[in-house]
């Protein structure tokens, strides 16, 4: 009987209880890995960097900019590469199946974050065959069922056709992946040539520009340079990373971090309130089995280390079963819902496996460790 085996048994003494127990701790730790993956996805490191600058209207991010700034943006000193682009958001069949669509020369854009996205040579020249082709997320295309060649109408929510129409017709040229799992791929690019082209209101005009600086400059201190060119214009700029603009966009709404937070932390709190009342009631059906131990020469280190070993092998058991359901949620619904399930995600829970399992284990395991033998025999 090997020590393991020996926690191992004792934690199945009472299968529908340790089942029970194990049911509620992976229940906490599905929904830590869901909102960690939530917030890994959309705060974290979903292709948003630290790097690549978007610069915007300072008035608000619906208010265009006119062309014309990007010869200036173009000649900043320090400035690798700028492209430009224009959003578009409809639907397709329905109003709730919204796709987002970005109008860019794709040559610039992939000189930007091409290899972020993913905009390979063969992807650039099939979208340059034709004016009203685009290139589609792997994400998207997967859930929408588009494949290329395939022809797709869009239902443009805002942006008009100069006939008045807002229905928009577009050639699926190819997909791209993106670099990683964790890139955000649910949006389709298209040439802004044949959306400024064909829209009635606001021609040459773009949504954002996008920076990337050169390898030795600092974003932030190019930012402050940006803006200062046209701190007097009538169209003022706000520039800031990716990541910056994405956390600033999610504030609007509510603070996601904090509720996430609250909601863990009322999950854990529940777990580990449930889990110590439940060791305590087994230690103590077992006093005599623990006095027994002690005669044949178990140490009272021992004795705290089986009773800690119950505790993890349970939190473990739960907690990775849990973490499994929320990796394959993400895997199904995560380019969707953006979520990913990164292997930090994975690390963080594994270390609150560990130490909720030593917490909830502490107080069974001191008093376990502490039952005089005398004490012990006399509940039999």
């Amino acid at each position: 009987m090997t020590f393991f085996k020996l926690a191992r048994k004792n934690a199945w003494r009472k299968p529908i209880r340790t089942m029970l127990v194990m049911f509620c701790v992976a229940v906490a730790f599905l929904v830590y890995g869901l909102t960690a993956s939530f917030l890994d996805g959309t705060q974290g490191s979903a292709g948003a960097s630290d790097d690549i600058l978007g610069v915007m209207n300072s008035a608000g991010r619906t208010q265009p900019l006119p062309m014309a700034h990007m010869t200036r943006i173009a000649a900043t000193p320090d400035v690798a590469a700028v492209a430009y682009m224009a959003r578009m958001r409809g639907f397709v069949d329905v109003e709730r199946n919204v796709v987002a669509i970005s109008a860019a020369d794709p040559a610039l854009l992939a000189a930007v974050n091409g290899k972020e996205l993913g905009l390979t040579s063969p992807l650039l020249d099939a979208i340059g065959e034709a004016r009203d082709r685009v290139l589609v997320g792997r994400a998207l295309a997967r859930t929408q069922g588009w494949s290329v060649g395939q022809r797709v109408a869009v239902a443009a929510f805002q942006t008009v056709r100069e006939d008045g129409s807002r229905n928009w017709s577009f050639e699926v040229a190819g997909i791209f992946e993106g670099e990683s799992a964790s890139t955000d791929t649910y949006f389709m690019i298209a040439r802004y040539d044949y959306v400024n082209a064909a829209r009635a209101r606001g021609k040459d005009t773009v949504d954002a520009f996008i920076v990337r600086p050169r390898a030795t400059v600092s974003p932030g201190l190019l930012a402050a340079r940006i803006d200062a060119l046209f701190a007097n214009s009538a169209a003022a700029t706000k520039t800031q990373s990716e990541k910056q603009f994405l956390e600033a966009f999610l504030r609007q709404y509510a603070d996601t971090g904090l509720i996430v937070g609250l909601v863990v932390g009322a999950a854990f709190v529940t777990i580990l309130m449930i889990v110590i009342n439940t060791m305590v009631f087994a230690v103590r059906e077992r006093t005599f089995e623990i006095g027994l131990l002690k005669t044949l020469g178990f140490s009272r280190l021992r004795i705290m280390t089986l009773v800690l070993g119950e505790t993890l092998f349970i939190f473990a058991v739960g907690g990775f079963a849990g973490l499994a359901v929320a990796k394959l949620a993400t895997l199904l619904a995560g380019p969707t819902l953006g979520l990913v399930f990164s292997g930090l995600v994975l690390a963080k829970a594994t270390a609150i496996i560990i130490a909720l399992g030593l917490a909830t284990g502490a107080l069974p395991a001191f008093n376990a460790m502490r039952t005089p033998i005398v004490t012990a025999f006399r509940t039999r």
